[in-house]
């Protein structure tokens, strides 16, 4: 079945390249916190909200890559 190989591939992909995609935004987004503990008052609050922002991305990445197995064999026993 072309669309199982289809979806093991997106599979492998996403397992091979999630950990570092999450690790990446959640390196950023401390980095992000940190510079924004040196900015005035003023501008603190865009780069805190987008320090949030870059965490909460990669706990979801992480989140994602950690049930990838799941997800592609819930859909492949759907689609059989």
């Amino acid at each position: 079945m072309a669309v199982v190989d289809t979806l093991t591939s997106i599979q492998n992909v996403l397992l091979a390249i999630g950990p570092v995609v999450s690790v990446i935004l959640i390196v950023l987004g401390g980095l992000a916190y940190g510079f924004a503990t040196v900015q005035p008052s003023d501008q603190r609050g865009k780069y805190v909200t987008t320090a949030y922002a870059l965490i909460a991305g990669g706990i979801v990445v992480a989140a994602i890559t950690g049930a990838a197995t799941l997800i592609a064999g819930n859909s492949a026993n759907l689609l059989k």
